[in-house]
Parts: structure tokens; C-alpha cells; sequence
């Protein structure tokens, strides 16, 4: 069993480009079952690198929405673009409506299609878009919070009793891990949320309110879209919890705004 600091660090060097030191591990669902429970903390971390760099280019005469797609754009790179990869492939397979081995072939094709480009041009314009109206708000918080609440969608994804859809690949060591892990985060994201209700002077309550029940509502989506994919392909696998991750933000980023 690996410590929660030894879990993070190991998912810090595997989902982001962060210059850290290689963890010597073997790789296997053990492994891969720490992994999942510290995505989220992954997420803290590069939503407090994404509201930095939003907070510094404010300083600057970019418009807000710029901000809002530099700021994306800087995410992707941070991630390797693995989760909007994992979002075109996801949409290319569920909009082929085939059986759940053509799904797959779809999926694993390894070639964006139509329906996986117009998905990630709708995702990260709506993110960009979003997220700059934040910035005109000077609410780097909000943005931190919804790049972190995003991930908790992989962790839903992960959960026991969706199996991997594939023997091998990110999905077979990390499907089927999770349990405590979701109510932990679930806890701790809705706490992370009344947060979001301090002003410069005052607390709102109707805004910590609202970021409640955003946590709500990202955590049921990831809940029914995970499940849905799996059904289509038979089992979780990383392309969909890459595509929740990036559903989940913009669900967050909207929700906040609302």
C-alpha cells in the first residue's frame, strides 16, 4: 500500500509533464489503484498552476477570454493532451453507434474522426470561454477548484464494479479500484466548494450554495457517463475517464457560472 504522498507523486510524474523525479515502481493495478485515488490532488495541483497563470496574464491588456484559452491551452500541454485525446476517441466511437466491438475498434483506431474533433473544438471553447469570464471576475479560486473537481470524474470511472474494457492499456490497471476514494473526495470537494462563496468582503451563500451543487451534479454526471460508455464498449477504459476529466471541467467552469 502506498502513502498518499508516494500515491500523488507517482500520479504527478504519470498524468503530467511536471519535471519530478521518476518513481521506481512496477506498474500494476496495485499501482494503479493509488494512481486513481490521487487524481484529484493532481488536479489541485494544476488548477493552482492554471489560476497562476490566469491571475498573471490578468496583469496584463490580454482579454479576458484569451486568458481563458491560453489558460486551456497550457492545461493540455501540462497533461499531454492525453485526456482531449481521450475525449475525440470517446466521441468517435459513441457517435459511430456500432456494437460494442466496433465501439472499441473505433476508440483504439488511434485517428480523430468527426465527431472526436467537433467535440474537442465544442470542449475547449466552452472551457476558453468560460474560464475567461472567471478571470474578468477575478475569481482564480473558482478556476483552481473547477480544473480540480473535474478530475474526480476519473475517480468515479474507476469505481468497483465497472470492469476494464480491455486486458491490457491504462484502463485494465485502473478500472474496477475504487470505493473510499470517492466518498473521500466527494467530502472534500464539497467542502472545497462553500469556499468558493468568499468574496473580496463578504461571504455569499447563495454562490456556496450553487458550487454544492455543482459538485452534485458533476459527480452524478461522471456517475451516468461512465456507465453509459461502458455499456456501449463493455468496460471502463482511459480514453473515458480522459473524457469525463475534460467533461467534468467544463462542467464545473459552467456551473460556477450560472
Amino acid at each position: 500500500m502506498h502513502s498518499p504522498l508516494r500515491a500523488a507523486h507517482i500520479a504527478l510524474s504519470w498524468l503530467t509533464v511536471l519535471p519530478l523525479p521518476q518513481p521506481r515502481v512496477a506498474m500494476d493495478r496495485r499501482v494503479g489503484a493509488a494512481v486513481m485515488s490521487a487524481v484529484p490532488a493532481v488536479g489541485a495541483v494544476l488548477g493552482a498552476l492554471a489560476a497562476g497563470v490566469a491571475a498573471l496574464l490578468s496583469l496584463t491588456d490580454l482579454p479576458a477570454t484569451l486568458i481563458g484559452a491560453v489558460v486551456v491551452v497550457v492545461l493540455a500541454l501540462l497533461t499531454r493532451g492525453m485526456h482531449l485525446d481521450g475525449l475525440a476517441d470517446t466521441a468517435d466511437g459513441l457517435g459511430c453507434y456500432g456494437p460494442p466491438e466496433r465501439v472499441a475498434e473505433v476508440m483504439r483506431s488511434g485517428s480523430a474522426g468527426p465527431f472526436g474533433v467537433a467535440t474537442i473544438v465544442a470542449v475547449m471553447l466552452i472551457q476558453s470561454i468560460g474560464l475567461g469570464a472567471l478571470v474578468g471576475e477575478h475569481r482564480w479560486y473558482d478556476i483552481g477548484f473547477a480544473v480540480a473537481l473535474g478530475r474526480l470524474v476519473a475517480v468515479v470511472g474507476a469505481r468497483r464494479g465497472l470492469p476494464a474494457a480491455h486486458p491490457e492499456g491504462f484502463g485494465a490497471l485502473v478500472a474496477d479500484s475504487q470505493r473510499t476514494s470517492i466518498v473521500v473526495w466527494a467530502g472534500i470537494a464539497t467542502v472545497a466548494a462553500l469556499a468558493t462563496g468568499w468574496g473580496i468582503d463578504d461571504f455569499s451563500a447563495v454562490q456556496a450554495v450553487q458550487s454544492v451543487i455543482v459538485v452534485a451534479v458533476v459527480t452524478g454526471f461522471g456517475w451516468w457517463f461512465t456507465r453509459h460508455c461502458a455499456r456501449r464498449i463493455g468496460g471502463a477504459s482511459g480514453d473515458i475517464l480522459g473524457a469525463g476529466i475534460e467533461l467534468g471541467v467544463t462542467f464545473s467552469v459552467v456551473g460556477l457560472l450560472v
